[in-house]
């Protein structure tokens, strides 16, 4: 998740600039921005040799609504389940 919060305030980065923010390698990189961008989290362009990655805040907000929806779900059974026990 760090690469996503380094996406988003760093804006648009290339993997050599991530590289040197992180204390891993340029493969383990990779394959995070890999996965990261199968889950919608992250895209990716072409500028010249080089592949410039940035955050999809679309995705984000889809799972934040999911999880809104899922906690109040469990608010309301939780709170069906406090009346019965209180009863």
């Amino acid at each position: 998740m760090a690469l996503v919060v380094t996406l988003c305030t760093g804006g648009p980065l290339s993997i050599t600039r991530l590289t040197e923010q992180f204390d891993v390698s340029r493969q383990a990189i990779t394959k995070h921005l890999d996965v990261l961008a199968g889950a919608g989290l992250v895209r990716s362009h072409r500028e010249g040799r080089e592949r410039i990655w940035e955050f999809e805040p679309r995705r984000l907000a889809e799972a934040n609504e999911y999880l809104e929806f899922l906690a109040k779900r469990w608010d309301s059974a939780l709170a069906r389940l406090k009346a019965f026990v209180e009863e």
